[in-house]
């Protein structure tokens, strides 16, 4: 598998047409609409949270991070299981240039929704250009979608601070709530 990082498979090189896609699963992503707001750090002073809140609700977030390309794939969820991972897969499988690619190796780890033989001829017989790779058993943290969501944990969710599932926890932070459209200078 980290021979996949470096563009290699089974001692060859990676064809210029494969890729290679981490993806994983934050489940109870909890909403929390405190009593009081949290106060940011300042000069000699630690950032303020209060620790009484109500909560809101919880959803999944789901991530496929494109290692060679650099490129992000998320979604959220009312809850993790195989129907919203898939959804996950055919997001980025369904499009440009996954769908048309000699091989797209999806790394994972051994998550309920992705785990075993079923999981291999579940996504395989959907894609067959796709190459389900799990981690070792208790060895999640090789996937590089966990680099990203602990990116994202740190910098988005932490505190938690948002009063319910439609409120982002920053603007324009994941694709679980709506952000603007990109800025395109030619239309």
């Amino acid at each position: 598998m980290l021979d996949l990082y470096q563009g290699r498979w089974e001692g060859e090189l990676l064809h210029p047409g494969d890729y290679v896609v981490c993806a994983d699963e934050k489940p109870s992503i909890q909403a929390r609409a405190r009593k009081h707001p949290t106060l940011p750090a300042r000069p000699r002073e630690p950032q303020k949270v209060e620790h009484e809140y109500e909560r809101k609700g919880a959803l999944c977030y789901l991530a496929g991070w494109d290692v060679r390309q650099a490129r992000i794939f998320d979604r959220c969820a009312p809850k993790d299981g195989i129907e919203p991972f898939d959804a996950l897969v055919d997001q980025f499988m369904s499009q440009h240039p996954y769908k048309q690619a000699q091989r797209v190796f999806v790394i994972v780890d051994n998550g309920s929704a992705h785990r075993g033989k079923r999981s291999i001829e579940r996504l395989q017989g959907a894609w067959p250009n796709l190459i389900l790779v799990h981690t070792p058993v208790h060895a999640s943290w090789l996937n590089q979608a966990e680099i990203y969501f602990s990116v994202v944990q740190r910098k988005v969710v932490t505190p938690n601070d948002f009063a319910d599932l439609d409120t982002p926890p920053a603007p324009n932070s994941t694709s679980c709530w709506p952000r603007p459209p990109p800025h395109n200078p030619h239309h």
